[in-house]
């Protein structure tokens, strides 16, 4: 893609301190994927260990590769573990990816799913599905979540763009906050009213407990697809989060990039929330991490995201398992005791944009 600098050179004469912003790290982003992926696979192993039965590596590993029908902790393995590790995985790197998307098209380090209202969104319209069309099918959940995270994301941009002094990060932050509390009011009084209060709370606790490899199955075509997109864009992404008039200048097509862009956010968030309900700050704080580490090249930036995003879920639904044993803790209260300190510190540093 060429030298970040040398394009910031020649459209604003290289101002010092953008320099560190438009650093390209290629080897902090190997060694991301390298390591990551070595984290991963271990912590996959650590959680098809962890659970109410004690089960040893080696029998994961026999499980793996040479599975007995008639074994419990094989079939305990293949059928409950497993699914629910490769789901933690996939719902990490999909919302990690949104997140990162959606920082680099707003060019607010604010911007998240959660955040942004998106996840509420999605949990706003399963509310009404289930409210609406009682023994509604998975597939058919995954539709209405999708049509639940545009309509979130719509409504926050709105808000903020009507508001004076336009858009900064702080005030699209707590336009979101907003909304995303309206739309979890409405959620709660949709579920007290039609009695589908049960159903209702699993998507705004969040979890990836009790996991099918249904739910797999759903989520792969979603997230490929997303990732798919988010790719054919990666480098257009990198110019716009450089700026607009920028990006407009080197002969890019933003309105169509960001057409693109929150479509693949809907896809990825969308079908997350879908199987997992609302999980937050994953998609806040891992772009930051991973533009800390590999640089502002989009083309690293979201392989790695995605590999921080899986690492980070994954390791968040073990710390579940063992914060109460035999007891779950919710996921979502995991990540939020890491993604609140973070989203202060955010706010307060990005608080002088009001």
């Amino acid at each position: 893609m060429g030298s970040y600098r040398n394009i910031h050179q020649i459209t604003s004469g290289d101002e010092p301190e953008h320099e560190e912003r438009l650093v390209s790290r290629p080897l902090g982003a190997v060694f991301v994927l390298l390591g990551g992926l070595v984290i991963l696979l271990f912590g996959g192993a650590l959680s098809i260990a962890l659970g109410a039965a004690d089960i040893k590596l080696g029998t994961v590993w026999d499980a793996l590769f040479h599975f007995d029908s008639k074994n419990t902790a094989h079939q305990i393995i293949l059928e409950l573990r497993l699914p629910r590790t490769v789901s933690a995985m996939l719902v990490g790197a999909c919302l990690a990816v949104s997140g990162a998307i959606m920082q680099g098209m707003t060019r607010n380090p604010l911007a998240s799913p959660d955040i942004m209202s998106v996840t509420d969104g999605s949990a706003f319209a399963i509310a009404v599905a289930f409210a609406c069309f009682p023994g509604i099918s998975a597939l058919g959940l995954m539709a209405w979540s999708f049509a639940g995270a545009g309509l979130g994301a719509a409504i926050v941009f709105a808000v903020g763009m009507f508001s004076k002094g336009g858009l900064t990060p702080v005030k699209l932050a707590l336009a979101g906050t907003a909304v995303g509390t309206f739309l979890r009011a409405l959620s709660s009084g949709i579920a007290i009213h039609f009695d589908v209060a049960r159903d209702v709370s699993f998507w705004y606790a969040g979890g990836i407990a009790g996991m099918k490899w249904s739910s797999v199955e759903l989520l792969v075509p979603a997230a490929a697809l997303g990732l798919m997109l988010v790719f054919l864009i990666a480098r257009s992404i990198t110019v716009l989060s450089l700026g607009e008039e920028l990006a407009k200048g080197l002969g890019q097509s933003t309105n169509t990039v960001k057409t693109i862009g929150v479509v693949s956010v809907v896809l990825l968030t969308g079908a997350a929330v879908s199987v997992a309900g609302s999980i937050g700050f994953i998609g806040l704080i891992i772009p930051h991490i991973t533009r800390f580490l590999a640089g502002m090249d989009y083309r690293w930036i979201i392989p790695c995201s995605a590999v921080l995003g899986a690492v980070l879920l994954l390791y968040a639904d073990i710390a579940a398992r063992m914060i109460n044993p035999p007891f779950e803790t919710p996921v979502g209260a995991v990540t939020a005791l890491v993604g609140v300190p973070f989203f202060l510190y955010l706010a307060r540093r990005e608080g002088r944009g009001l």
